[in-house]
């Protein structure tokens, strides 16, 4: 989405952090959630100044790399290169055992099962000033400030998503919106 990409390219924080990602050329690698995700709330809701993240979520597919002792040595990394960050980095081949899903067939197949759709965002620096933006739900429910819960996912995990991580405090413009299962 060109929206996005244009203002990840106004900040500088996300910028160094999308090129420490990339400098670590995991497969299939992104930066994934409230990243890309708050930063879009925050421009629609005309904030002058980015709320902080708590995080930032790198994510990866690798089917060959099934020992999650990987992603705390790729944490260490980020760490190293931009230690003012709390990096989250997990591979996406292996949360299907954490969550009790099939085996997910991709990265896009893996955020498709995220708790709620707008969350289901990532981009990555594919080389400098050149960025590629995914969305598993496509981006129109993050533009029209939606809080989808994905029915992949139980209504008591979104529920409480939504009200630790204060969403309709920070952005009150956002809406919940819970589709029936049916």
């Amino acid at each position: 989405m060109d929206r996005i990409i244009t203002w990840i390219k106004q900040d500088l924080m996300r910028l160094k952090a999308l090129e420490c990602a990339a400098s670590l050329n995991l497969p299939d690698g992104y930066i994934a959630a409230g990243f890309v995700r708050n930063l879009v709330w925050d421009h629609l809701h005309k904030k002058s100044i980015s709320t902080p993240l708590n995080d930032i979520d790198v994510i990866y597919f690798d089917d060959a790399a099934l020992n999650s002792d990987n992603d705390k040595v790729m944490e260490a990394e980020l760490v190293r290169l931009m230690p003012e960050v709390n990096w989250q980095v997990r591979n996406q081949a292996l949360i299907h055992i954490r969550n009790g899903d099939r085996p997910y067939l991709n990265i896009r197949d893996a955020m498709r099962f995220w708790p709620e759709k707008e969350t289901a965002v990532a981009i990555r620096q594919l080389e400098s000033d050149t960025y590629e933006c995914i969305a598993a739900f496509g981006f129109e429910s993050l533009f029209q400030l939606l809080v989808t819960h994905n029915p992949n996912r139980s209504r008591d995990i979104f529920d409480e998503r939504v009200s630790s991580k204060r969403w309709l405090t920070h952005w009150p413009q956002l809406t919940v919106y819970c589709p029936s299962s049916s």
